[in-house]
């Protein structure tokens, strides 16, 4: 009789795996599901960026070694706004690897090739350091004045009442919530050229259905020279 489907909780992590080796990419996808993850995978950084916009994930396995923009400089980038936990994995045996890795902000290194059983290892011990699924971003909830917004669901309220915000309001939110009150550059909200070109009419509309005085903001506020800032409690 063929196998069970696995069968899925809510809360089960959710793995972004970027690496530009198919096969690889395929078999890790395949081993994490069977584990019981969520698993979204990406053959680089772009794609991953682009994958990103669309889900909050609660760690990254992420290949040093990939084409156009490397491991590296992705995961220095995903640092610049989020505090995801990041594995990655490389071929190379150069300790200063290990070491630059970490300083950019990964959370945990494995070489190829590896055991599986000791990435689901490393892979769990560093989504439960950040706090478990739905947490690994900075928790579940963000609250600013009376508002909360819940980031694994993109969700925002106000009290029991639920605030209708278009998609991409929602990915600005999940941006700003994830910088923790933290400044995020303009170009790093809009995504790209013609999208920044629309961020200002984005967040005022943002403003007017957060803000007692839009034109005088309390919590979407505006860093000069920079983008914004989200004002969390």
């Amino acid at each position: 009789m063929p196998a069970a489907p696995v069968e899925l909780s809510d809360q089960a992590p959710h793995v972004l795996v970027v690496d530009d080796d198919r096969r690889l990419r395929e078999l890790l996808s395949r081993f994490l599901f069977e584990q019981g993850f969520r698993v979204t995978a990406a053959a680089n950084a772009a794609e991953a960026s682009a994958k990103a916009q669309s889900f909050v994930f609660d760690a990254l396995v992420l290949d040093v070694m990939m084409p156009g923009e490397n491991g590296f400089d992705y995961a220095r980038r995903v640092r610049k706004t989020s505090r995801v936990p990041i594995l990655m994995l490389t071929a190379r045996s150069n300790p200063n690897d290990r070491v630059m890795g970490l300083e950019i902000g990964a959370d945990d290194y494995l070489p190829k090739p590896f055991e599986p059983r000791e990435l689901i290892l490393r892979l769990t011990n560093i989504i439960n350091r950040a706090g478990g699924p739905g947490r690994s971003a900075g928790g579940d909830v963000v609250t600013f004045g009376p508002f909360a917004f819940r980031i694994d669901r993109g969700e925002l309220r106000r009290g029991e009442e639920m605030i209708r915000i278009t998609e991409r309001e929602r990915e600005i939110l999940t941006i700003l919530a994830n910088a923790a009150g933290g400044s995020v550059e303009r170009h790093v909200l809009a995504g790209d050229a013609a999208g920044e070109r629309t961020l200002d009419v984005q967040i005022n509309r943002l403003r007017r259905k957060t803000e007692v005085d839009p034109g005088n903001p309390t919590f979407l506020q505006t860093v000069r020279g920079v983008g914004y800032r989200l004002a969390v409690d």
